[in-house]
């Protein structure tokens, strides 16, 4: 895997697509009518309104350059190609806390895509780092700030 490679699933390319794409024809269109009606009110050196657009302007014309280059350097991960005996991106894995005696399910997905509250997790995170490459019944040790936790994979299985 290339440094420069963005690996996503294709659910997260759809979602970094329709964000580009509210960004471009959306997002741009409102900014440029804020911008137009702070003009209005004249004097821009103290306007308040027009320096707010034209800083929004700016963190929404660097958002979308970063978006455009992770997709044109994404390699989309299809879960329905997978191989199951070991854990990949892409996958769906089912995890038992060995101490706590509770299930935990994530998908191992890109940095791009992780989102701990959709029980996303990166393959280059902690956890994923340890997951990725394991097999069922495979027992996982990570170092977490109250200490180690570890955890039984107790299943692999496409979404």
């Amino acid at each position: 895997m290339s440094n420069d490679e963005v690996i996503l699933t294709k659910e997260g390319l759809a979602k970094l697509q329709a964000e580009l794409d509210d960004l471009k024809y959306v997002k741009r269109k409102e900014l440029a009518a804020r911008i137009k009606l702070a003009i209005s009110y004249g004097d821009l050196k103290e306007n308040s309104e027009y320096h707010s657009a034209k800083n929004d302007q700016s963190f929404m014309e660097t958002r979308i350059i970063v978006l455009e280059k992770m997709l044109n350097k994404a390699r989309v991960v299809d879960s329905d190609d997978l191989d199951l005996t070991t854990v990949r991106v892409g996958a769906m894995v089912i995890l038992n806390d060995i101490e706590f005696a509770e299930k935990i399910e994530y998908r191992i997905v890109g940095p791009a895509e992780a989102d701990v509250l959709e029980n996303k997790i990166s393959y280059e995170s902690p956890l994923g780092k340890e997951l990725v490459g394991k097999t069922v019944g495979s027992i996982i040790s990570v170092n977490a700030p109250m200490g180690i936790v570890k955890y039984e994979l107790l299943e692999i299985r496409a979404v």
